[in-house]
């Protein structure tokens, strides 16, 4: 995969797939092995379990992660325990986890590991801190099943996401939602004084003003809107939620006459929660949507076999994810 030299210009990355089984182990065994190729100091770390042997809900085989000399990793106390590989403990996190306490090591001798890192943003936000004070020039997150938010730009600078057959057998349901993702994490920046306004702000619904100015709801969450709020957006046309948004602020802004001058700011892609017809409907009807800060997505990755046996013309489904993102899709399985 060619962007993987350009990974240099990141301090850290997310993998993060669409579905469980979509290739995100074989993704990240492929870069840890490039990335070792190329020089460039690695801490692995996860937000899930993974480098398990067979899968927990299939009972099928899945690819074991391999790390190599040099490389740092963080997993639980008991999963440090069943390494398969000759490492050195760099740190012990104080705190727990269920799975025990986290082990920050470094890997004399090549090997499998099992990875079971922090279970919150704000805990792997910290080990990445952590490993960049230690000079490594990257730390890689595996991902878990539906954790897009590990991939928000304020945990991780750059993401890489995983889609395939074990999101949808069907081609035309399988581009569409891979599709509806990517245009999300692609959504556009505010302008830098709109993010130096906004930025700050840790909760509640706030309106911008044509003069810049900000003005309060007093609707402290999405989730209380309703009736009585027929005054919102009085102050302007920009609505800023600092928190998530769901398909009920969705339903407002399409509700009102105005929605095609409507623009909805949110922190980042990660934290909509919304469907793909009612954000087609708000688009469709002109409304506007932007974020604070913007993924950066480095590339789109395939797994064309699902665990039910379903396999995709693999060379075809790549064709025609990269017609409908305009960007290259990677298959998984042939790297």
């Amino acid at each position: 995969m060619p962007f993987v030299e350009n990974l240099r210009n990141y301090r850290s990355l997310s993998i993060v797939g669409l579905e469980k089984n979509t290739g995100k182990t074989v993704c990240l065994n492929y870069l840890l092995s490039r990335l070792h190729a190329l020089g460039i100091t690695t801490t692995v770390t996860s937000i899930g379990v993974d480098g398990e042997q067979s899968d927990a809900v299939y009972a099928t085989a899945k690819p074991e992660i391999t790390l190599y000399e040099g490389m740092q990793f963080v997993t639980s106390e008991r999963h440090y325990g069943q390494r398969r590989l000759v490492s050195r403990i760099l740190a012990v996190d104080e705190r727990r986890t269920a799975l025990g306490q986290l082990v920050t090591a470094e890997v004399l001798c090549p090997g499998k590991v099992l990875l079971s890192g922090a279970a919150t943003t704000a805990l792997l936000r910290r080990q990445i801190a952590q490993s960049m004070a230690r000079g490594v020039q990257l730390t890689v997150v595996d991902g878990a099943l539906s954790r897009l938010s590990l991939a928000s730009p304020t945990v991780t600078e750059a993401m890489i996401l995983a889609t395939g057959a074990a999101v949808s057998p069907n081609m035309q349901q399988l581009v569409s939602k891979t599709r509806f993702v990517y245009r999300l994490i692609n959504l556009p920046e505010v302008e830098e004084s709109v993010r130096q306004k906004l930025n700050d702000i840790e909760s509640g619904l706030w309106e911008l003003d044509d003069e810049g100015i900000l003005h309060d709801t007093g609707i402290t969450s999405v989730f209380m809107l309703g009736r009585g709020n027929e005054e919102l957006l009085r102050h302007g046309h920009t609505l800023f939620a600092s928190g998530a948004v769901s398909d009920r602020l969705l339903k407002y802004l399409v509700g009102r006459r105005d929605v095609d001058s409507t623009c909805l700011v949110v922190r980042d892609f990660t934290k909509l929660f919304v469907t793909p017809e009612l954000f087609a409907e708000y688009t469709r009807r002109g409304g506007r949507m932007q974020v604070l800060q913007r993924s950066r997505l480095v590339a789109v990755c395939l797994n064309p076999t699902s665990p039910q046996g379903y396999r995709l013309n693999s060379p075809e489904a790549c064709r025609q994810l990269s017609e409908a993102l305009q960007t290259p899709v990677y298959d998984v399985m042939q790297i």
